[in-house]
């Protein structure tokens, strides 16, 4: 059910980027993590009011399949992704600029539970108790934020122990509804994604034992537009987007 679902995803994204309107030379297409959706959704705004007649086209969903989606031809410009090994592949499979790819921010791992739970949950240790029935975490094979979670639960010798519960969403965002809506105990976010929710989640605990959460951006090697591509890439490292970022609970690269 999982592979199918990542399929589905996969084909609706690349069928939303080909479906779209034949762009203008002022228009880019920006396929980013949802962990940045409602962070770059401001900074693309910002860098419109800036570029009187560009438009900026966000695409969002989980790296992994944004990363199939460019291999297949999607007309993407710009693609940042939520962990370092997303962009590698990108990279090594030649659909990036490699001289123009930067770091621009980074984030943290949290557990998170329902706004009204009253589960004694205060960290990962904790999840192993019977009252804990469910937890949601990204699909570590093609979300981030899922593989930085397999990496500090098998770190802390928790993962083969915790597998039963495991109920996998197909991107961050998924996660968080999961969470959010109750339908699970449990579940892990960047602390981006819960600081959004506030109000029908919070945070348990901090989690540590992963590499650290560093978001990589880059050009996409067949964008036509590379010169205003570069120019998007260049505001989203400049003071007035980070700032923007860091209001969003992201920190610096």
């Amino acid at each position: 059910m999982t592979n199918l679902k990542s399929i589905i995803m996969l084909l609706l994204g690349t069928l939303i980027i080909w479906a779209a309107p034949a762009y203008a030379d002022q228009e880019l297409i920006v396929s980013a993590a949802a962990s940045l959706t409602n962070a770059l959704k401001e900074v693309a705004g910002q860098f419109e009011q800036t570029h009187p007649g560009t438009k900026i086209v966000c695409n969002f969903a989980a790296s992994g399949p944004l990363l199939q989606q460019i291999a297949q031809g999607a007309p993407v410009d710009v693609f940042a992704s939520a962990d370092q090994k997303t962009m590698n592949q990108a990279q090594e499979k030649g659909l990036i600029a490699p001289a123009s790819r930067k770091n621009f921010v980074s984030n943290t791992l949290v557990l998170i539970v329902p706004e009204k739970s009253s589960l004694p949950l205060a960290g990962l240790r904790d999840l192993a108790s019977p009252n804990i029935r469910r937890v949601a975490l990204g699909n570590p094979e093609t979300v981030p934020v899922g593989r930085y979670t397999q990496e500090a639960l098998t770190k802390a010798g928790l993962w083969e122990t915790l597998k039963p519960k495991f109920i996998y969403g197909e991107s961050v965002r998924q996660v968080l509804d999961y969470v959010s809506r109750g339908e699970v105990d449990a579940g892990f976010v960047f602390a981006t994604d819960a600081a959004i929710a506030k109000g029908k989640v919070k945070t348990a605990a901090g989690v540590q034992g992963h590499q650290p959460i560093l978001y990589p951006i880059a050009l996409v090697a067949a964008s036509q537009k590379q010169a205003l591509a570069q120019s998007f890439l260049d505001f989203v490292l400049s003071p007035a987007a980070q700032e923007i970022f860091l209001r969003f609970g992201f920190g610096k690269p």
